[in-house]
């Protein structure tokens, strides 16, 4: 099935319990408009809901995952009487929107790069729970080329990256192409371009191959945990294992090894 919502900047694609949202504004770089964020929160927050989805992809047409947020928009404001300080804060405030809306979706979602992804660009692949590139993929936080700080972008890179790896991007600009950022923690894997959608769909194929209950639970807590100081973790984990041991998903599946059959998962 194929949906097309506020065309251009998105199309979705749904097969075997994939959904593939694509940013389909090449023209422009898929940079994060109002409009393409729009679109991409809403189209995360249905794939939540949908019994159907078990991974999401995030993808790109045209040779940039996205270029960032939408500096033409952003410029055009300022001719207003505030100089755009209502378009920035309400620009800063969906982008937000968005990262936590990817964060907080039960579903996992991978990030497929194929081209240059900077700025708010860069910040959508670090925020995705996977990212597989291409051989050909760039990362960049350049704000500083331009006198503007990446600051919201700061934010996904130093939970993904070492603090100086992050530190480092951030302060000097300089693009790092996709072996480096397999090296820094942004990405998980790096294959040929002419193999990155078969690569990508292998591993959500994968994922999706398990328990959705299991996944939600897992997601949740992981990202949960990861603010927590380490006994309070420990503690919630542990909470969290022993509801995850009551669910019949994990009854099923503890029984299917020990029976050496393959489990039969009902998402309860």
């Amino acid at each position: 099935m194929t949906v097309s919502l506020f065309e251009p900047p998105i199309r979705i694609d749904d097969a075997d319990g994939l959904r593939r949202v694509t940013l389909a504004d090449p023209g422009r770089r898929n940079a994060l408009s109002l409009r393409m964020i729009a679109a991409l929160t809403d189209a995360i927050a249905q794939s939540g809901v949908d019994d159907a989805v078990r991974v999401v992809i995030l993808a790109a047409e045209g040779p940039a995952f996205s270029a960032g947020h939408d500096l033409k928009e952003l410029t055009a404001a300022r001719a207003m009487d505030d100089r755009g300080r209502a378009v920035f804060e309400e620009t800063m405030r969906a982008c937000a929107d968005l990262m936590l809306a990817i964060v907080r979706c039960p579903k996992p979602v991978i990030a497929e790069v194929a081209g240059v992804a900077t700025a708010a660009g860069c910040q959508l692949v670090a925020t995705c729970d996977l990212a597989v590139a291409a051989e050909t993929a760039k990362f960049a936080t350049p704000g500083v080329h331009i006198g503007l700080f990446c600051s919201t972008p700061m934010v996904a890179l130093t939970r993904n990256l070492a603090r100086k790896h992050a530190m480092e991007m951030l302060l000097t600009g300089a693009p790092v192409d996709a072996a480096e950022a397999q090296r820094l923690g942004l990405v998980n894997r790096v294959v040929a371009a002419e193999t990155l959608t078969a690569e990508t769909e292998t591993l959500a194929r994968l994922i999706a191959s398990k328990s959705p209950l299991t996944l939600k639970i897992g997601k949740e807590a992981f990202y949960a945990q990861a603010e927590m100081g380490l006994a309070e973790a420990y503690d919630y984990a542990a909470r969290v294992m022993v509801e995850n041991m009551l669910t019949r998903d994990a009854e099923e599946g503890i029984s299917a090894f020990v029976e050496k059959r393959h489990p039969t998962w009902e998402g309860r």
